[in-house]
C-alpha cells in the first residue's frame, strides 16, 4: 500500500507546447506496472484549454469544479459541469478546457501503451474554441 498525503506532490504548470492559457497540473498517481493508468488533476483558468491530442488507450475527465468545454473533432463544443464524465475513445482527437469566463477543474485518467499516454497536436484556435 502506498498513500501520496495532500500536498506532497508539487505543482507544474501546463506546457506551453501544449496549452493555451493558465492551467496547473496536480500528479495524483503515475503509471506503476503491471498497472498502465496514471491520473492527473487539471484545473483550467477562464479560457484556458488543451491543444488538440490523442491518447493510444482513451481518456476519462471527471470534471470536479467549474465550467468546462469538450470537443471531438468534427463534433460540437460541449459544456461540461461538476459531475459529469467524459470518455474520449481510444486515438480520438479532441480537446478540453475551461469556459471563456469560468475555471474548470477535471482528474484525468488515461493509460499508456508502450510507454505513451498522449500524442499532441496542434493548437486551439480561438475561433474553435468559441464556436
Amino acid at each position: 500500500m502506498d498513500i501520496k498525503r495532500a500536498g506532497t506532490q508539487s505543482s507544474g504548470q501546463g506546457p506551453t507546447d501544449w496549452f493555451t492559457g493558465t492551467v496547473r497540473i496536480d500528479p495524483l498517481f503515475p503509471v506503476r506496472d503491471p498497472a498502465r493508468a496514471a491520473g492527473n488533476a487539471v484545473t483550467f483558468e477562464p479560457g484556458a484549454r488543451t491543444a488538440w491530442h490523442t491518447h493510444p488507450l482513451g481518456q476519462t475527465l471527471v470534471v470536479n469544479a467549474g465550467c468546462g468545454r469538450v470537443q471531438r473533432d468534427g463534433g460540437p463544443v460541449e459544456e461540461i459541469r461538476p459531475g459529469d464524465v467524459v470518455w474520449f475513445e481510444p486515438g480520438e482527437r479532441h480537446w478540453h478546457g475551461a469556459s471563456p469566463t469560468t475555471a474548470m477543474t477535471h482528474i484525468a485518467i488515461q493509460e499508456s501503451l508502450d510507454g505513451k499516454a498522449v500524442d499532441w497536436m496542434e493548437k486551439v484556435t480561438d475561433e474553435q474554441y468559441l464556436s
